[in-house]
């Protein structure tokens, strides 16, 4: 298992393939956000424990940009504008608001370690996939 390659997270893939099929349907997509992951930036007024929906359709935000590791847009809060950033792991859910269809996202994907810290001296084993027949 030690030479196993490390798979890049599914959550931002996720995240984009359902804020594009939304919006291709006419559909207004929103994520749910866990506002006390470290480096969430959002209006902490709209936060409601601990958690804070945001509308990140294109006519909602300005300069929307998602990628693996964060989503960034600029958006009005009260008239007011404001700069956000989400890194993806606190991404808890999106939806369409127009229908409550989405994805919801379990924390099996533990949040990325920071850049130059050594890695962790033994431990953490990998947890083995949890599957169940779907019929």
């Amino acid at each position: 298992m030690a030479n196993e390659p490390t798979l890049t997270p599914r959550r931002p893939y996720l995240v984009r393939a359902m804020h594009e099929w939304m919006t291709d349907n006419g559909q207004t997509p929103h994520v749910v956000v866990d506002a006390t992951v470290d480096g969430v930036v959002v209006p902490r007024q709209y936060v409601r424990d601990g958690k804070i929906v945001l509308n990140v359709g294109y006519s909602a935000t300005a300069g929307l940009v998602m990628k693996n590791d964060a989503i960034s847009f600029s958006a009005r809060f009260g008239g007011v504008a404001f700069d956000c950033a989400v890194p993806m792991h606190a991404v808890v859910g999106i939806y369409a608001r127009e229908t409550g269809q989405g994805m919801v996202f379990a924390d099996d994907e533990p949040a990325p370690e920071p850049k130059g810290d050594p890695p962790k001296p033994g431990g953490d084993e990998p947890r083995r996939p949890q599957l169940k027949v779907v019929k």
